[in-house]
Formats: C-alpha cells, sequence, structure tokens
C-alpha cells in the first residue's frame, strides 16, 4: 500500500524525469516528453499542467509536421522562474556571469585580478561585492537567485563548498557557503574547476555518440595543471571528480611547487616550471605567482626554431604529464584524454615527453597509449560545466519538490 510519503517521492520523481527531458532538449511536445521519459500520458498531462500553474513552464505553437493539420504544442522552459550566478576564479581574472532558468547568459562581469597576494578576507569582499552588482545589472533580485556556483582551480574540500588551496589564495582557506549565506539564500557550491570541464566535455562527447562514454579525462594545461575524470555507466549517472593531479609527485625532493611541495607535476609542467626551466633557473627557486602568457609562447618560438633548452622545458613538462595519466590508467584503466587550457597551443612541444612518460608504464606499452584530442576553448566548457550541474540541481532540489498547491514562482 502507497503512503502519502511514497505517493510525493514518486511525484517528485516524475516531476524530475520531466524536468530532466527539458533540461536535455529545450521545446518538447506532450508526446515527446512521454517517449522521452517514459511516463504514461496522463501522468505528463498532469505533471505539465502543475508547472505551468507554477510559473516554471510555458507553451508555445509550432508549425505542424509535414506543414498541414494544427499546430503543434510544444512545452519550454519559463526563463524567469529561476536564476543562477556563476562564479569562475583564475589566477589573473575573476568572471561572474548570471544565467536564466533557460540556461541564457543575461549578464556577465570580468575583473582583473592583483597578483601581488591578496588577504582571505579582501578576497571575500570583492566576490560578495561583485554578486551584488551582478545581480543589479541583471535586474534579479536575491530571492529569485537560486544558486550561486563557484570553481576553481587548487585543492576543494569533499564539503564542495571550501577552497582548501589555490594559487590566488594559497594557503589561506575559504568556505564559500559561510562567505556568501549572509547576504544570499541561493545553493552556494563550489568545485574544482577541471571537474566542471570534464562533465561538459563528457556530456557533449556522449550525444555526439549517442551513448555514454564509460571514461573520460580532462586535462587542464596552463599555470596550474588540473585534472577532471569522469565515470558513467548511464546519461543519468555520470560521476566526476577532480583529484590533485597537478599536485602528485613526479619526482621525489624534485622542483619546488607553488603549494611548497617539491617535485609536483606541476613543478615541472606548470607555465612557471616551463619558464624556469627555459631559462635554467634553479629548480628550487621559488615559483612567480603569475606568468604572462606571451613569455610562454616566446619560448614556444625558440622550441620551434631548435633552441635546446626551450625544447627540453617543454619536453620535460611532458614527461612529468605522462608520467601521471600513466598512474591514471594504472588505476582507473584506458579512458580518452581530452587536453585543454592555454598550454594546448604548444602540445607539439609536449608530446614527446608525453609519449615517453606513458611509456613507462607496462600496461600501456601492452594496450597502447590512450586516445588523445585537444579542445580549445576551456573558458565554454567551464560555463558549459556550471550550467550542467547547477541547472540540474535547481531542478532537482527546488522544482522537483516544490509543494503542490503554494502556485507562485519557486
Amino acid at each position: 500500500m502507497l503512503t502519502k510519503s511514497s505517493t510525493e517521492l514518486i511525484r517528485q520523481q516524475n516531476r524530475a524525469l520531466v524536468l530532466v527531458a527539458l533540461r536535455r532538449k529545450n521545446g518538447q511536445s506532450h508526446t515527446e516528453l512521454a517517449k522521452e521519459t517514459g511516463l504514461a500520458s496522463a501522468t505528463v498531462t498532469a505533471i505539465t499542467h502543475e508547472l505551468e500553474k507554477e510559473n516554471i513552464i510555458e507553451r508555445t505553437e509550432a508549425a505542424p509536421a509535414g506543414g498541414r493539420g494544427r499546430p503543434r504544442i510544444l512545452f519550454k522552459q519559463r526563463r524567469s522562474a529561476a536564476y543562477a550566478a556563476f562564479v569562475r576564479i583564475s589566477s589573473d581574472v575573476l568572471q561572474y556571469s548570471m544565467v536564466d532558468y533557460s540556461g541564457t547568459l543575461i549578464y556577465r562581469i570580468e575583473e582583473k585580478r592583483d597578483n601581488a597576494g591578496q588577504k582571505v578576507e579582501a578576497f571575500a569582499a570583492d566576490i560578495r561585492n561583485a554578486l551584488g552588482r551582478l545581480a543589479d545589472k541583471s535586474r534579479v533580485s536575491r530571492s529569485d537567485l537560486k544558486a550561486i556556483s563557484i570553481s576553481s582551480k587548487g585543492l576543494v574540500a569533499d564539503d564542495n563548498t571550501t577552497l582548501l588551496w589555490s594559487s590566488v589564495l594559497g594557503s589561506q582557506q575559504i568556505n564559500m557557503r559561510e562567505t556568501l549565506e549572509p547576504d544570499w539564500q541561493a545553493k552556494v557550491t563550489l568545485n574544482h574547476e577541471s571537474l566542471l570541464v570534464a562533465s561538459a566535455l563528457h556530456a557533449s562527447l556522449s550525444r555526439e555518440q549517442g551513448k555514454p562514454i564509460p571514461r573520460l579525462a580532462a586535462l587542464s594545461l596552463g599555470h596550474s595543471i588540473g585534472l577532471g575524470v569522469v565515470h558513467a555507466d548511464s546519461y543519468e549517472s555520470p560521476r566526476a571528480r577532480a583529484p590533485g593531479f597537478g599536485h602528485m609527485i613526479h619526482s621525489h625532493g624534485g622542483a619546488l611547487c607553488r603549494c611548497g611541495s617539491q617535485g609536483c607535476i606541476e613543478a615541472y609542467a606548470g607555465s612557471y616550471a616551463i619558464l624556469r626551466a627555459a631559462f635554467k633557473v634553479p629548480s628550487t627557486t621559488l615559483p612567480a605567482n603569475f606568468v604572462p602568457f606571451i613569455e610562454i609562447e616566446k619560448i614556444a618560438v625558440q622550441a620551434r626554431q631548435g633552441d635546446r633548452l626551450a625544447n627540453s622545458a617543454f619536453r620535460d613538462a611532458g614527461t612529468a604529464i605522462g608520467n601521471g595519466l600513466a598512474r591514471l590508467i594504472s588505476l582507473h584503466g584506458k579512458m580518452p584524454v581530452v587536453f585543454t587550457g592555454p598550454g594546448v597551443r604548444f602540445f607539439d612541444l609536449m608530446r614527446p615527453g608525453i609519449d615517453e612518460g606513458l611509456s613507462a608504464s607496462l600496461g600501456v606499452r601492452i594496450e597502447g597509449p590512450p586516445e588523445m584530442s585537444a579542445s580549445l576553448d576551456e573558458e565554454r566548457l567551464v560555463f558549459e560545466g556550471h550550467l550542467n550541474h547547477t541547472m540540474s540541481a535547481i531542478d532537482r532540489d527546488v522544482i522537483a519538490p516544490k509543494i503542490l498547491g503554494q502556485g507562485g514562482t519557486p
């Protein structure tokens, strides 16, 4: 016998199925939604009626199939039903984006960072102030902002709110939820940037292939070295993680990393490490807080012209990455690896070292290296990752559980 609580749970699950289907493809007919969700026609009718009444979705007319007959009624997300803000923290820029419920970008603010270092209190105040300006410019009320999604490279705690270490704040830790809760009622989450990139790539490539990719890794090359890994059994259950790849040990007691350890992969493969190696600066020299990318481009030009030191700097970077990937494959199995970030334009210079580092693994020597490719638009992938995670969370945690009869915008 179904209890009231079990009936409500089933109702929430069915609402979630419809919302997921619309998130996958906005603008579907009643028949398409029933086919996509596997729900009975009467159930879809009841749910779409509820969601319309709650101002979550709206109906539009489209030309009939074949050009004859009555117009088709399509259901789509109501853009004003909810809003989300995304914050991207990088070594030189803070980017703030506001999106509506359909995932459409409304407004964006970018602010250059002072790379001389900043106290965590001032950093938190800057984020609070910028989010306030973003909401004002977007004309979004604080009650309508349902989620704030923040991304950063570095080390993110399992609570998905605390940044434990980053190139921006060093060892100064910040809890984003505690920082923003006084001003916002929105759900606040923090993810490693490479996790979002891997999630976006996995969703895109799975759609292209028509089936979920079992495993995929996204490796970001730049001032920092970041890795995101996705495992999936189905479209609905991808599991993404961002292990601390850049700070895995490549050579015990080796080159000094920005984190203070010696021998990290990043201490050989990050932009500052390439600069240090190309100019024969001792590897124990304190790394630069930030290296203008044009300096790495100059070294790349020299490497392609045959300069031995410049070429060796990129090859050593590749070897450290290849060794790390060999360990990853040993633990998780063979998987496609997509390289992203500004450093992908030097992938050809790193590739010999990557192949050398991978070949140190017995498994790679027997089964062959992983499929490797590059994606140049990392910024777009970070944005798509924010969208995938945040809008799905709003659907699941805010819209689907809404109590019947409340009415109005959630």
